[in-house]
């Protein structure tokens, strides 16, 4: 299970830079994705081989100095009731600042691992200038550069010390996330599942606050639902409670082993949508599209469709991903909708045989081999699914660094045609044979 890890700090000394820099490094080591917005404000990254969510509390604050005091200190005791480690940003150049010892009088009273990192050090005068920082009796500071990157490794190698281990999260019943956009009708979707108004429901944005679970039982089989506040993009994140909110659905998205993504089918697949689609598929959970409110559409013959194009092209390269269009007003297919979550759910822990899947990959392999590189040939021999909690599959070969990624997502889509493994994303690896 990934750990999160809050930015905070006052505006314009880097963090978002920073931010940036650890997005970067995660996409860097993964495929790359196509569709995905630059601007949120959470995200995915790994360092080490340890996994942990990114949360940027800066350009929240609007407003004269004296709002940002008073503000401030709401969004650091926000970050950090939820984040499992902190890292406090300063500016070199301006050295310490009045709300610079605000945040650290916060930051000494909590009992997190929190990290002091001076920014924009990027020769020796700054260095020296830095040890003004230890004032803040938040003790030993990291020196690094958002910009460059310098010094940036010696600061995430202490940090991942600190997080906890990946463990998936062993609870009793399957976790089923609800999660879209604020009005998406989340919460009415739950209600109209369970048959009575538990959660509030207005026309007003915003109106959940907190992810918060419904034992269900349906289809003979026994879940979690979990309502979760919207996600916006992190510009319309004014208010210190909605940011809060924000947090808890991400760590949502985290503990759980289905994604619900419900979207306005009014507003369509944009872009806040597609970053909490690339959360939760970088996540590795199920994931079930719910298009809401298709009553409201005005539909023609090939209207299906061409929505269902229409997202998939934004989702590629991971298109085997089920689409529901629904109506929670009218009731229409939301029962399908967790008919269809209790299936992925099952892809998700699905086991094959070695055997089996040898016997059907290998023949498929041999008629379609990698590309020779450099006039080497790739010759793969074995395949078996890991032990994992979602599929990951092993391909021992001779030369595993010549097989690129579009090879590995050939082999992705042979595996999906031959099983089912419908809204799951899957993780190939080459090993030496």
């Amino acid at each position: 299970m990934g750990a999160i890890v809050a930015i905070v700090g006052r505006p314009n000394v880097g963090k978002s830079t920073f931010f940036n820099r650890l997005i970067q490094r995660r996409e860097a080591i993964v495929d790359a994705v196509s569709g995905v917005t630059r601007d949120r404000h959470y995200g995915k990254s790994d360092w080490n081989g340890k996994e942990f969510s990114v949360i940027d509390t800066g350009g929240y604050v609007l407003g004269s100095d004296d709002v940002f005091e008073k503000e401030i200190d709401k969004q650091v005791e926000l970050a950090i009731d939820e984040a499992d480690a902190i890292i406090f940003m300063v500016d070199v150049e301006s050295g310490v600042t009045g709300m610079d010892e605000d945040v650290a009088k916060l930051l000494r009273r909590v009992n997190k691992p929190t990290f002091l990192a001076v920014n924009k050090v990027d020769n020796t005068q700054r260095m020296a200038d830095a040890v003004e920082f230890y004032s803040l009796g938040l003790g030993e500071y990291y020196t690094l550069s958002s910009i460059n990157g310098s010094g940036t490794g010696e600061l995430l190698d202490a940090l991942v010390e600190v997080l906890p281990d990946e463990k998936e999260e062993e609870s009793e019943l399957p976790r089923f996330a609800v999660v879209g956009r604020p009005n998406a009708g989340k919460s009415s979707f739950i209600n109209a599942l369970i048959g009575e108004d538990r959660y509030i429901v207005t026309d007003i944005a915003g109106t959940t606050r907190d992810s918060i679970d419904t034992k269900y039982n349906r289809f003979g089989f026994e879940f979690n639902l979990v309502d979760t506040a919207g996600i916006r993009r992190k510009a319309k994140v004014k208010e210190d409670l909605e940011f809060y909110s924000v947090m808890r659905s991400v760590r949502a998205i985290e503990y759980c082993d289905v994604c619900i993504v419900m979207m306005d089918a009014t507003r369509g697949f944009d872009g806040q949508v597609q970053n909490i689609f690339w959360l939760a598929q970088r996540n590795n959970k199920g994931i079930v599209i719910l298009v809401n409110k298709w009553d409201l559409v005005e539909k023609e013959t090939n209207s299906v469709k061409e929505y269902t194009k229409a997202i998939h092209e934004v989702i590629s390269p991971f298109e085997d991903v089920p689409i529901l269009f629904i109506s929670v007003l009218n009731k229409q297919r939301i029962y399908k909708a967790i008919e269809t979550a209790v299936d992925v759910y099952k892809n998700r822990s699905k086991k094959i045989p070695t055997r089996k899947l040898n016997d059907i990959m290998l023949p498929i392999i041999e008629k379609t081999p990698p590309p020779a590189t450099k006039g080497k040939y790739v010759k793969i021999k074995f395949c078996t699914q890991l032990p994992t909690p979602y599929p990951q599959f092993a391909f021992f070969c001779n030369l595993p660094q010549y097989v690129k990624d579009p090879y590995k997502r050939f082999l992705e889509n042979k595996i999906r045609e031959n099983f089912d493994f419908t809204g799951v994303p899957m993780t190939i690896f080459m090993r030496k044979k």
